[in-house]
C-alpha cells in the first residue's frame, strides 16, 4: 500500500518493497490510491523489484482516510498472498481495517521473514522477539517495521495499470482539515542524522540549541518522551516506543537518560553518541561514543567545530 503526501511517495513504501523482496514472491505490486495518481504511480513503478503499479484514482481518495481506503484495498485483495503496509501512523491506521474486512488477523511491526508465512516481530518494548506464523491457506496482512529495512533502489521499470472496484464507501468519516508542522529539516522518521534532546534541556527556549546544531549537521530533531511531556516540543518529535521508531546513521542523544522506552526507538541506529552529566545514565550502555559533560557547554562547541569543517 503506497503511503504518500504532497504528491510524493513516503520512503516507507520503498522499505515495504525491500521487505517484500525477501519473501520470494512471484510478483511485487504497489497499490496507489489518490485523486491524482500519475506522478505517484511513476515514482512507485521506478522502484527496483516492482512488477506493476495498480492505481485507484477517485476524488474520495484525495486524503488518506483509512475508513475510505480500506474497503477498496480489501476488494483488490483477491488473488494476492500478502498485503503489506508500513508500520507508520498511516499503516497502523489502515491495515487493521483491511484485515478486519478480510476476516483475518494482522501481523504487526514485522522486522524479518523466516518463511512466506512465518515472521519475526518485537515484543516487550523490543526486549524480546516473537515468531508469528500465519496459516498457509490465509492471506497475510502485515505492517512492516521501517527501522529494519533499507529502501528499495530506483531504476526499475514496472508497469502501471488503472483499476476500479465496486464498493460502497463509508460516509461516517470525512476529511475536515490538516494540521502539520512545517520544517526545512529532514523528516524525523527517515533522516540519516538525528539530534535529540531530553528533559535536561529544561525549557522550550533551550531546545533552540539543538535546532541550530541540527541545521549545522543537516539533521532532523527528536526528543524524549519526558521532553515532550514537559511541553518543550510537540508530540510529533517524540522518539521511542510510544513515538517514532527510527534507524539513522547517526543519533545524538543530548541530555537523555535512556529509559527503555526511548532505547526501543533507537536500537537500530548505526552510531549513537550520548552526552549526559550523569555517568551512570543508561544511555551510555548502548552508546558507541559517550561524553560525561554539560550539554550546554558541549553543544555550542560541537556546533562551532562542525561549522568550521572539523
Amino acid at each position: 500500500m503506497a503511503e504518500h503526501s504532497s504528491g510524493r511517495l513516503n520512503l516507507s513504501t520503498a522499505k515495504c518493497v525491500s521487505f517484500a523482496s525477501t519473501l520470494g514472491a512471484a510478483s511485487i505490486e504497489i497499490a496507489v490510491l489518490a485523486s491524482q495518481v500519475a506522478p505517484l504511480a511513476a515514482e512507485a513503478a521506478a522502484l527496483q523489484g516492482v512488477a506493476r503499479v495498480l492505481t485507484l484514482e477517485r476524488a474520495q481518495n484525495a486524503e488518506a482516510l483509512a475508513a475510505v481506503y480500506a474497503p477498496q484495498i480489501a476488494a483488490l485483495a483477491q488473488g494476492y498472498t500478502h498485503l503489506l503496509g508500513p508500520s507508520t501512523t498511516f499503516g497502523k491506521d489502515l491495515m487493521p481495517r483491511v484485515a478486519a474486512l478480510l476476516g483475518v488477523g494482522q501481523v504487526s511491526d514485522v522486522m524479518a521473514a523466516q518463511s512466506p508465512q512465518r515472521f519475526v516481530r518485537p515484543v516487550y518494548a523490543g526486549n524480546a522477539l516473537m515468531s508469528v506464523e500465519v496459516p498457509a491457506d490465509q492471506i497475510v496482512v502485515a505492517t512492516v517495521r521501517m527501522a529494519s529495512f533499507q529502501p528499495a533502489a530506483g531504476g526499475g521499470a514496472g508497469g502501471i495499470e488503472a483499476v476500479s472496484v465496486q464498493v460502497e464507501l463509508p460516509t461516517h468519516t470525512r476529511f475536515i482539515s490538516r494540521s502539520e508542522a512545517k520544517s526545512d529539516r529532514p523528516d524525523l522518521q527517515t533522516a540519516r542524522r538525528v539530534v535529540s534532546g531530553g528533559r535536561a534541556l529544561g525549557s522550550a527556549e533551550n531546545f533552540k540549541l539543538l535546532f541550530t546544531l541540527a541545521d549545522a549537521l543537516g539533521a532532523a530533531v527528536g526528543a524524549s518522551r519526558a521532553a515532550v511531556d514537559a511541553g518543550y516540543v510537540p508530540n510529533e518529535m517524540q522518539v521511542g516506543q510510544t513515538g517514532k521508531i527510527i534507524a539513522p546513521e547517526l543519533y545524538l542523544a543530548l541530555g537523555i537518560s535512556g529509559a527503555i522506552q526511548h532505547l526501543t526507538g533507537i536500537k537500530d541506529a548505526r552510531t549513537i553518541v550520548a552526552v549526559n552529566k550523569d555517568s551512570e545514565a543508561p544511555i551510555f550502555e548502548v552508546a558507541d561514543i559517550g561524553l560525561v559533560g554539560d550539554l550546554f557547554q558541549v553543544v555550542p562547541e560541537l556546533e562551532r567545530l562542525i561549522r568550521a569543517g572539523r
